[in-house]
């Protein structure tokens, strides 16, 4: 399946503004791996960009860093909490983009937003869809990130890009799509964050919501 770079399709079937958190109780994660004995949700935010190359349009991720705490060496759109001084979840996931990988502000026009994903971790994040006409090169800051690294839309768009990663945890087997490409394995959240961008972005098959 070939992507004919209709930026303005992919801005049609995208919200123009974030959904705003439900209540609690009515907030079903993907998959639960901890008690989250009454916490209220983190708002976050991730950053689905659509990288202009001269051989077509890439989507950019990351490889967190093997000593961060949490995730290490997983891969992951940019992105991470709002903290209270931003201004929505397109300033978030831009301030995170920067901070992570260099990626300028500048450099990206936000089309919209895909529906909220509240995880098993008790996070509510906000995908934030752009554009990025890259400046300069994507440089990982080493605290954060050890690799950046894009994957062309053409191989998302292909059904035969998504296998089936499975995790045995307590005793269940909980299940996320997976994607290999260029020796990195793209599972979990972001795996699920991606097929939902194909489905319902990229090719529309899905219609406008999951």
């Amino acid at each position: 399946m070939r992507f004919d770079g209709d930026i303005a399709a992919i801005a049609s079937r995208l919200l123009l503004h974030p959904e705003p958190m439900p209540d609690a109780h009515d907030l079903v994660p993907d998959f639960q791996l901890q008690e989250l004995d009454g916490r209220p949700p983190v708002p976050a935010a991730v950053l689905i960009a659509l990288v202009r190359r001269p051989m077509g349009y890439t989507v950019l991720y990351t490889e967190r860093a093997t000593g961060l705490r949490k995730h290490s060496g997983q891969v992951a759109f940019p992105g991470g909490r709002i903290d209270p001084e931003d201004h929505d979840a397109s300033y978030a996931a831009l301030r995170e983009a920067n901070e992570e990988i260099a990626l300028d502000p500048q450099d990206a026009e936000v089309l919209g937003f895909m529906p909220y994903y509240y995880t098993g971790t008790n996070y509510f994040i906000t995908p934030v869809v752009a554009v990025v006409e890259p400046s300069g090169p994507f440089i990982p800051n080493p605290g954060e990130v050890d690799a950046v690294f894009e994957v062309p839309v053409e191989t998302l768009m292909a059904p035969k890009s998504y296998g089936h990663y499975r995790l045995h945890f307590q005793g269940q087997v909980r299940q996320s799509w997976q994607i290999d490409h260029g020796g990195h394995r793209i599972w979990g959240i972001t795996a699920n964050l991606t097929r939902r961008f194909r489905d319902h972005v990229l090719t529309g098959e899905a219609g406008h919501a999951p």
